[in-house]
């Protein structure tokens, strides 16, 4: 479904194992940036209403995620560490396209964020599949599907929206690059890392 080309080695979890802290506060950042990519997409496409009612429902849901995972910090004795620099989010920007027309930005955010978006999904599905922690894996079997919402969200208004961009040729692009990126991550404990 999500047409990923690289799909996330299990033993990436036993990595995540090893500092269930570190994913915590990883994943919590990972909300709250989600959030304010959908804020952002409301506030420079203002006047297309569906779009904004749906960046509305998803940036209400992504402060909720923080809010859960923040809870189970808190249950664990844990510490919401300090915001997180996400590289594999850096390397999709690097990819994003910079010139064209302000539909065609709005058709690049899209893109994007459901790159991210299906990338979640998988590791979640990898942790909920994989991770001995049994609370954690409910957890992110749930979360898992809502990115899968998300993801089908972002690409479904990029095909309503676009204008000139031949979006199934350029998701294919994303997937591409996304691909190559991967090798370099799986590594550390975050949820891209």
């Amino acid at each position: 479904m999500l047409g990923l080309k690289l799909a996330t080695d299990p033993r990436w979890v036993n990595i995540v194992e090893s500092n269930i802290s570190e994913i915590l506060t990883d994943h919590a950042w990972c909300e709250q940036k989600a959030a304010s990519n959908a804020i952002y997409i409301i506030i420079n496409n203002s006047e297309k209403e569906d779009l904004v009612t749906e960046m509305l429902k998803i940036a209400k849901e992504e402060i909720e995620h923080f809010q859960l995972v923040h809870e189970i910090i808190k249950q664990r004795g844990l510490e919401l560490g300090r915001e997180r620099k996400d590289d594999y989010v850096g390397d999709l920007v690097k990819f994003m396209k910079k010139d064209g027309s302000r539909n065609d930005a709005l058709i690049e955010r899209l893109l994007f964020a459901a790159m991210i978006e299906a990338r979640s999904c998988e590791r979640f599905r990898v942790l909920s599949t994989n991770i001995d922690d049994k609370e954690l894996a409910q957890f992110y079997h749930d979360l898992m599907v809502s990115e899968a919402n998300h993801y089908t969200t972002f690409l479904g208004f990029a095909r309503k929206y676009s204008e000139k961009v031949d979006v199934d040729k350029r998701w294919k692009e994303w997937l591409d690059y996304e691909a190559s990126i991967m090798e370099n991550y799986g590594k550390k404990e975050t949820v891209h890392g």
